[in-house]
């Protein structure tokens, strides 16, 4: 007896339908790794950078640090230089000063020898032999040649206007020939040494007729 051909159950059929239907993919998954790898690298470099912003303002800082150090010792040494050269400058103003007027007290010295001279070039009476009255007027004038040489120069301010900066007034006369303030007797030479004052020139000085 021939056997009749097998119907499928429900259950079968079902199970091939299931079967049947695409399976998901394991992609899937792959995808979902991938996504969080990215995100822990990416999350990685943001802890990079937070590492390393800090060590870089650590590093701009220095860097502005040393830059203004920099700036300070030029400034130092343009400081230091310009120091040295006023010091330079002053030491050599110094000895010249020290050259110009180191002979001062040696001409205060001298200075009383030339009034001598000429208080006795003047005294002289025309009885005077004219021998005497030429070396007289040789050796003033020698003298004169000599401090003139140094950078002395006399101060003889006759009928000029009193000047207290070189003149020292011994009296006052009233004169009502010339201007008041005017240098009508002198009395005693003054003297300059390279410009300074070394001594006044006495003087008699006019002044207003009462």
């Amino acid at each position: 007896m021939a056997k009749d051909p097998q119907t499928p159950t429900d259950e079968e059929l079902v199970r091939a339908d299931r079967d049947a239907e695409p399976q998901p993919d394991d992609a899937t998954g792959d995808d979902a790794d991938l996504e969080g790898v990215v995100e822990d690298v990416e999350a990685s470099e943001a802890d990079a950078d937070a590492l390393e912003n800090p060590e870089a303002d650590a590093l701009a800082a220095r860097v502005e640090e040393l830059e203004q150090a920099l700036a300070d010792a030029k400034d130092q040494t343009a400081r230091a230089a310009a120091e040295a050269q006023n010091v330079r400058r002053r030491a050599e103003q110094d000895v010249e000063k020290a050259r110009k007027f180191a002979l001062e007290k040696f001409v205060n010295e001298l200075l009383p020898v030339v009034d001598s001279l000429e208080k006795a070039l003047e005294s002289m009476q025309e009885g005077a032999s004219e021998v005497h009255r030429e070396g007289v007027s040789m050796t003033l004038k020698l003298q004169l040649d000599v401090l003139s040489k140094f950078g002395v120069e006399a101060v003889d301010p006759q009928g000029e206007p009193f000047d207290p900066q070189v003149h020292e007034a011994m009296t006052m006369v009233p004169n009502p020939e010339v201007e008041p303030n005017t240098v009508i007797e002198v009395m005693q030479k003054g003297y300059l040494l390279n410009g300074r004052l070394v001594r006044p020139a006495m003087v008699v000085v006019s002044q207003a007729a009462n």
